[in-house]
């Protein structure tokens, strides 16, 4: 049987604040454990809470980015169950009344179309604590630090058909939120959680099958891999003609497998109720309006805009937008050299695959804008092959000084001069005169082989410094002449 998957997605995106969500205790990652939790944190009797302004700032900047409906009045509600590292007992979330209501997400695709993703809620709510299993053998830590961080939870309706789909919408995701500045997004450190529900129906139905709910995938890869895994193993029960059980289950990146968790809760056993120590937030039109203009040029806008710009293809521009380092690196090189087609090439082959290798973001490259608009002005204007061009690029990547600077010190001039070129051309025909004879008796395409031959042994004996197009033109002038 044929079976489709059908997914939707919950991502926990924590908030850049400076404090967390109901007290004045600091929200950094890495701290001593439990140093950063104060008496609301923990849950003290007589405690209450204060909402803090610029996580409703910030959930506003989100809705509007996304173009979602406001909810200019939304309310806190108490989600209950018992966890170690829930002191409280509940969890203060929005369940009834959420801050951001319905939307449309468009996801652009690597083909360059958009991919469109109804979010069904976005909603403000505090992060619990974090259990801590190795710590110590036989025990289990709790450690508050991360109890009230701010967090934001994106609910999207069950538009996803593919793992690639699932991976778009997170890094388009994640490429908003870093544009809006109201997250960092490291997965890694947990500031971007991805849950995954997930389902197979027979190919063509319309109903849905049972899902489960894959929890806290925290890389693009892990969630490619974890549909993957499951997606296997449902279909593998269904065939067998097992039920599929509805429940939380944990991906293991070790085995490449997803494991239960626990049964999967459904709304009424939180037992939710409105929070009655916080009022509702209350949004005018005059506050949506001052947060939308205060809104940065977002990654779609400047998507397009570098398109119709720097005519760029759909899929360059969407890679160079897809942070906004990568798109203010892209542009600060461009007014220093305008090849914007050159730099983008660049930036898209041997920046980024360098970077890569070494594990860090354009924001830590030791090869600065203006060091690969001189290397890419150098080969615009001659001075350098496309060839001497890249062992420019790994001496900038090492410290070596400007494009010029590496130019001079390692004699990488690129040879122009038709004299020397002649000279050249000569020796090399003089000291191959079978493969000439050939190439004056062979038909079109076996010359274009033997120009190929002519061409790398001149720039074996030039050390790669002839330049290649007056070659290919003095060099073809010599074959065709008797």
């Amino acid at each position: 049987m044929s079976w489709e998957t059908v997914m939707g997605l919950e991502v926990h995106l924590q908030l850049a604040t400076a404090s967390k969500i109901f007290s004045g205790a600091a929200n950094k990652f890495g701290a001593d454990p439990n140093s950063q939790a104060c008496a609301v944190d923990l849950g003290m009797p007589g405690m209450l809470p204060v909402l803090n302004e610029q996580a409703v700032r910030y959930a506003v900047m989100f809705g509007l980015g996304i173009d979602a409906r406001i909810g200019k009045r939304s309310i806190f509600d108490r989600k209950n169950y018992f966890y170690p590292d829930l002191p409280k007992g509940y969890q203060v979330s929005q369940f009834f009344e959420p801050i951001v209501c319905e939307g449309v997400f468009q996801v652009p695709l690597s083909d360059g179309s958009l991919f469109p993703i109804r979010i069904t809620r976005a909603h403000l709510e505090e992060d619990a604590g974090k259990s801590v299993h190795d710590r110590f053998p036989g025990q289990t830590g709790v450690d508050l630090n991360r109890a009230g961080t701010p967090l934001l939870e994106i609910v999207t309706e069950p538009d996803f058909r593919t793992a690639e789909q699932a991976v778009a919408y997170l890094k388009a995701l994640h490429s908003l939120v870093t544009y809006l500045g109201i997250s960092d997004g490291n997965m890694a450190e947990g500031s971007m959680r991805c849950d995954i529900n997930l389902s197979l129906r027979p190919t063509g139905s319309d109903s849905y099958g049972t899902r489960t709910e894959i929890k806290n995938v925290n890389s693009f890869r892990f969630v490619e891999k974890a549909i993957a895994a499951e997606t296997a193993r449902q279909q593998e029960l269904l065939e067998d003609g097992v039920s599929i059980v509805q429940e939380t289950r944990l991906y293991d990146a070790d085995r490449d497998e997803t494991r239960s968790m626990r049964s999967k809760e459904v709304a009424n056993d939180y037992r939710y109720f409105p929070e009655p120590d916080l009022l509702p937030i209350v949004l005018t039109d005059d506050y949506i309006d001052s947060v939308r203009q205060a809104l940065p040029e977002l990654p779609a806008a400047k998507r397009e805009r570098f398109i119709a710009q720097y005519q760029l293809s759909d899929y360059d521009a969407a890679l160079l937008v897809s942070s906004p380092d990568m798109a203010a690196y892209f542009e600060k090189a461009v007014t220093l050299c305008d090849e914007p087609k050159a730099i983008a090439n660049w930036m898209l082959g041997d920046l980024s695959a360098a970077l890569n290798k070494e594990g860090i973001p354009v924001s830590q490259s030791p090869v600065e804008p203006q060091n690969l608009a001189g290397l890419v002005a150098r080969i615009t204007d001659g001075t350098l092959s496309s060839k001497l061009g890249k062992q420019v690029f790994e001496a900038l990547w090492q410290g070596e000084g400007s494009a010029d600077q590496i130019i001079e010190a390692r004699g990488l001039r690129q040879v122009s001069d038709t004299g020397a070129l002649e000279k050249l051309v000569a020796d090399v025909m003089s000291e191959n005169q079978d493969q000439v004879a050939q190439y004056r008796a062979a038909d079109s395409s076996k010359q274009k082989k033997l120009i190929g031959f002519f061409v790398g042994q001149i720039m074996k004996a030039s050390k790669g410094q002839a330049n290649p197009q007056l070659i290919n033109k003095i060099l073809t002038e010599a074959l065709d002449s008797d």
